[in-house]
């Protein structure tokens, strides 16, 4: 399943052709998608998913041509002499600051067409490393040839690709069987609800002021900064960095923010004045 397929069984789900998602799910994977529903959608291009959290499960013994298990085998090699240690600090080496080349089957752009479609259409691709943060790759269990691990970091790491460089430096290959996304941005698995309990009872898991207070600092305003703020005005600037949410009296989420000198300037209303 795909992130718009997810996104159109929500539509059915839900009655509404208004639902969007904020960053696509490999299709192989698990775990949280974060969507929008109606009025929701006006937040995903405005927040700040730049952290993910997954469990994952690395085979080491095999390099595939995807970097998981749904790729042809490159190379083999026996894995049983591999340390404990050895994998610690091949993990420890992976953590932090580092350059990672992207799996081939990524979405990243090269010359304008995505690395996946010129790998299948026959391409050689060769993708330039790219800075990302990996704050957290650590073991959890060591079954064999296979690691169950946590991976934090940010937006733009592969995992499958830690998966493919922790097995190159064991000298033995590796490559991913299992990814479930446990968290993106402030949104993790407690917020979550699978299809099938939302079949049953169709429902958000968090509401538009919910969603806002979970994803941004809050502001709150009197009525006369509520009235100002649903009709598009400025306010004086609060202090606060970056974009944050503005919320009435009632606890409705009237707008999100941003300082711009002296004063706050809608990013979008999300209450706008009735007409």
């Amino acid at each position: 399943m795909t992130s718009h397929d997810v996104v159109s069984r929500l539509r059915r789900i839900l009655r509404t052709r208004k639902v969007g998602h904020a960053g696509t799910l490999d299709p192989m994977a698990t775990g949280v998608l974060v969507c929008g529903v109606e009025r929701g959608t006006k937040l995903l291009g405005h927040l700040a998913l730049d952290t993910k959290a997954y469990t994952a499960t690395i085979r080491l013994g095999a390099s595939t041509t995807t970097d998981d298990a749904e790729g042809d085998t490159l190379t083999e090699a026996d894995p049983s002499g591999v340390t404990d240690e050895a994998v610690a600090a091949g993990m420890a080496a992976l953590t932090g600051g580092i350059e990672q080349v992207p799996s081939s089957i990524s979405a990243v752009k090269i010359d304008g067409k995505r690395a996946y479609a010129r790998v299948r259409a026959g391409e050689d691709v060769v993708i330039p490393p790219r800075p990302v943060t990996v704050s957290a790759f650590d073991l959890v269990e060591r079954r064999g040839a296979e690691l169950d691990v946590v991976v934090e970091c940010s937006s733009g790491t592969y995992v499958r690709a830690l998966a493919r460089d922790l097995g190159a430096a064991l000298g033995v290959g590796g490559h991913l069987t299992a990814l479930r996304r446990t968290r993106v941005g402030p949104f993790g698995l407690a917020h979550a609800r699978t299809l099938e309990q939302l079949a049953e009872d169709p429902a958000l898991s968090l509401d538009l002021a919910g969603a806002v207070a979970t994803a941004f600092v809050r502001r709150d305003v009197d009525e006369s900064g509520a009235t100002d703020v649903s009709h598009g005005k400025r306010l004086p600037a609060a202090g606060l960095p970056g974009t944050y949410g503005v919320f009435a009296p009632d606890g409705r989420v009237l707008a999100l923010m941003a300082d711009a000198g002296a004063v706050a300037k809608p990013v979008v209303v999300l209450a706008p004045a009735a007409s």
